[in-house]
């Protein structure tokens, strides 16, 4: 039997506890329980969404912030009724809600402080899209304006679309599709970032 407790301190990978994506500011302030209905689901998605790209992240940039993790079908679906930011629950790239039977995928919206220092000073955020698509198997991401906040999410096929409600706005690369960038031009977009995965452990 599961307890709340026992959930948050489920491990989901080397930098990831499952506490950090149970926190809802919606749930909080409307008092709707931000509780998976299959644990177990839930556990098992968000280990593979943390071990194939949250680490990988977290590990070349230091620490990211969580802005939205997981969300229960109910709290979804309120704040979609509410006009709260959250896609519907039968929205093909939604992502949050990890423990749906019939859907296999996990993300969250996360923030790279790194990176939104430099958005902030007038970056372009393609240059951070671009590596994302050079170095991990992501399923979809999304782009946002405030901190160049993105939603970025796992399934058991990549197929690694970029959309953006930055300028330009739309879609970057579609799924399966070849990218508008040569490899060499994207690779000079980010030159400057940190080795991937360069941070050393013990």
């Amino acid at each position: 039997m599961w307890s709340l407790e026992t959930l948050g301190r489920v491990r989901l990978s080397r930098h990831f506890y499952m506490r950090e994506f149970l926190y809802s500011e919606i749930g909080n302030f409307h008092k709707v329980q931000n509780i998976p209905d299959h644990p177990d689901l839930a556990i098992a998605r968000g280990r593979a969404f943390c071990e194939a790209l949250l680490d990988p992240l977290q590990e070349t940039f230091g620490r990211i912030a969580v802005r939205s993790g997981f969300r229960s079908a109910d709290l979804n679906r309120f704040g979609n009724e509410n006009g709260l930011n959250c896609a519907r629950n039968d929205y093909p790239l939604e992502c949050h809600i990890w423990d749906l039977p019939d859907v296999d995928v996990a993300g969250a919206s996360v923030v790279i402080p790194w990176f939104a220092d430099q958005y902030d000073q007038g970056r372009d955020w393609q240059d951070l899209a671009w590596w994302l698509y050079d170095h991990l198997p992501f399923a979809e991401v999304w782009f946002f304006p405030k901190l160049c906040a993105f939603n970025i999410a796992w399934r058991p096929e990549p197929q690694r679309r970029i959309d953006s409600y930055i300028a330009p706005k739309g879609t970057l690369v579609r799924a399966g599709a070849e990218p508008s960038e040569r490899r060499d031009q994207r690779e000079r977009r980010y030159a400057d970032f940190p080795p991937f995965r360069g941070i050393a452990y013990p």
